[in-house]
């Protein structure tokens, strides 16, 4: 249904245009020539700097591997292709199973807030596309990332391993309990909202190490948490929207 409606404003659009705009089309069809193939490509790459710029950079993200990474990472391949073209726009987008992709500043203020390293080893819990873990992996030494929904979950790996994020490692489970196997963690990002912080990712991260995650039902409110030799210290931040995290578990702070 998506993709017919697009097509149905894409094709009363394409009336209002001169006869010199460019073809656009589905498929990997060998009638579209090569010229209009990288005009695409460039525009969309006019795009995600603008986004940088004006969405990212305006707003207070200054460290520079963050804002390289959002330069770099294609966004318009982790959305339905119905949306393509409102990638890099300043919303959330939908996706399927009524997940979403955050709009590029949330994720820039996730990436930042942490502080990554080249060396870190970083979990996130919520892949969704494979957007942020994609983000994440332009920074980080490793990056594990759970998704609950298999459907997404799969559909995240094809597309992080097309684009050759090999260090980037999609697992589907649940979230709240996190991925013991690769644990500790230097970092924990999570991008779906329990109502609290789950036990298990707080053992999972490292000392000293630092997770952002948002906590709340209604009203949520993102936080930073650091974990120290003698606890948590915990940092509320900036309020936030973002979709329930689903599974469970008992063990919750």
């Amino acid at each position: 249904m998506l993709r017919l409606l697009f097509v149905s404003w894409l094709c009363l659009t394409l009336l209002c245009l001169p006869a010199c705009a460019v073809e656009i089309s589905y498929g990997n069809s060998s009638s579209v020539p090569i010229q209009n193939v990288n005009y695409r490509k460039d525009e969309f790459q006019i795009q995600r700097l603008q986004m940088v710029e004006k969405q990212i950079r305006a707003r207070g993200i200054k460290n520079k591997a963050v804002l390289k990474a959002m330069s770099k990472v294609p966004r318009h391949l982790f959305v339905d292709p119905s949306f393509a073209d409102l990638a890099y726009q300043d919303h959330p987008l939908p996706l399927a199973h009524n997940q979403t992709i955050s709009q590029p500043y949330i994720v820039a203020y996730m990436t930042e807030a942490p502080e990554i390293s080249p060396k870190d080893k970083v979990l996130e819990i919520g892949t969704g596309s494979g957007y942020q873990a994609a983000v994440l992996g332009e920074l980080a030494k490793e990056v594990y990332t759970i998704e609950i929904i298999p459907q997404l979950a799969e559909s995240a790996r094809k597309t992080l391993s097309q684009l050759g994020y090999q260090k980037v490692h999609v697992k589907t489970g649940n979230g709240y309990e996190g991925w013991a196997e690769y644990a500790p963690y230097n970092k924990i990002i999570v991008t779906a909202a329990p109502q609290d912080i789950p036990e298990a990712l707080v053992q999972q991260l490292a000392i000293n190490g630092k997770m952002v995650i948002p906590v709340g039902s209604l009203e949520q409110e993102m936080m930073v948490i650091i974990k120290t030799p003698n606890g948590l210290r915990k940092e509320k931040t900036i309020p936030v929207r973002f979709v329930p995290m689903t599974g469970h578990s008992p063990n919750v702070r």
